[in-house]
C-alpha cells in the first residue's frame, strides 16, 4: 500500500512539474529576495557519477579534511565515487546554470543490524558557493527522503571543528555530542505521512525540470556561438578572397 501511494504522487507531481517550477520561480522572483533564494535539489544517478567526482576533486586539502575527516588524495576520491552505489543510498546534488555541480550530499544507508533504519549524511560546497544555504537545503532534501523511506535516525559524523556542519545539524534539532576531535549529530525523524511524500514528489520533479532546462538552454546557446563561429569564419574567407 505504501508504494502504491508513493507511486501515485510521484506519478502526479511529474504531470504537475512544469507548472510547479514555473510558479516557484515566479513566486521567488516577486518576492525581496534574490532568485538565488529558490533552490531545486536533485538527486544524482549512475549517470552523474563523473559531475560527483569533478566536484569532489575540485576541493582543496582542507575542504577535502573535513569532508572525509583525512586528507583524502585524489586516489582516494576516486575510490570512494566509483564505489557509490546509487541503487542502494542517494546522492542529492545543485547544479548552477552552467550545470556545474557547485553542491551535493551522500545519504548512506547503514545496513548493520544494530543500526538498522538509520542512515549517515554527508556534505560539501564548493568554496564560491558558500554561504548560501545550500548546505541546509541538502540537508533537508535528505532528511525529507530518509523519513519518507521509514528512516528513524539520521546522522553525522564529522570532525569538531567543521562547525559550518554541526551548525546545520543543530539548527534541524540534532543532538550534538563531541567527543574530542570528533562529534556525532543525531536526528530522530517522524514517520511518512502523505503530505511529506507529496512534498518529495514535487521538489523532485521541479528539480529534474530545472536541470533539463538549463540543459537545453546550454545546448541552444552552444548552437548559437557555433553558428557565429561559421558566420564569422566565412566573413574572413571573404575577405581574404577579395583581398
Amino acid at each position: 500500500m505504501h508504494a502504491i501511494t508513493s507511486g501515485f504522487y510521484w506519478f502526479l507531481a511529474k504531470l504537475l512539474a512544469p507548472w510547479q517550477f514555473a510558479m516557484t520561480a515566479f513566486s521567488a522572483k516577486s518576492t525581496s529576495e534574490s532568485q538565488d533564494s529558490f533552490v531545486p535539489v536533485r538527486e544524482l544517478h549512475v549517470q552523474d557519477r563523473q559531475d560527483v567526482l569533478t566536484h569532489l576533486l575540485a576541493l582543496d586539502g582542507a575542504d577535502r579534511y573535513l569532508r572525509f575527516g583525512y586528507a583524502a588524495q585524489d586516489a582516494q576520491i576516486e575510490h570512494y565515487v566509483a564505489n557509490l552505489d546509487f541503487g542502494r543510498d542517494r546522492v542529492f546534488g545543485i547544479y548552477n546554470r552552467k550545470l556545474c555541480l557547485i553542491a551535493m550530499a551522500h545519504l548512506a544507508y547503514i545496513h548493520e543490524p544494530e543500526a538498522a533504519s538509520s542512515a549517515e549524511f554527508g556534505v560539501s560546497v564548493l568554496p564560491a558557493w558558500r554561504g548560501r544555504g545550500f548546505g541546509t537545503e541538502l540537508f533537508a532534501r535528505a532528511v525529507l527522503h530518509a523519513r519518507n523511506e521509514h528512516i528513524s535516525l539520521m546522522f553525522i559524523h564529522a570532525l569538531s571543528e567543521n562547525t559550518a556542519m554541526l551548525h546545520i545539524a543543530q539548527r534541524a534539532g540534532a543532538t550534538v555530542e563531541r567527543l574530542g576531535s570528533e562529534s556525532e549529530a543525531y536526528l530522530s525523524l517522524p514517520s511518512p505521512t502523505l503530505q511529506s511524500h507529496w512534498h518529495e514528489a514535487v521538489d523532485a520533479q521541479i528539480a529534474d525540470t530545472d536541470y533539463q532546462l538549463k540543459s537545453q538552454a546550454r545546448h541552444v546557446w552552444a548552437l548559437l556561438a557555433g553558428i557565429q563561429e561559421t558566420r564569422q569564419a566565412i566573413r574572413d574567407a571573404s575577405g581574404s578572397s577579395g583581398s
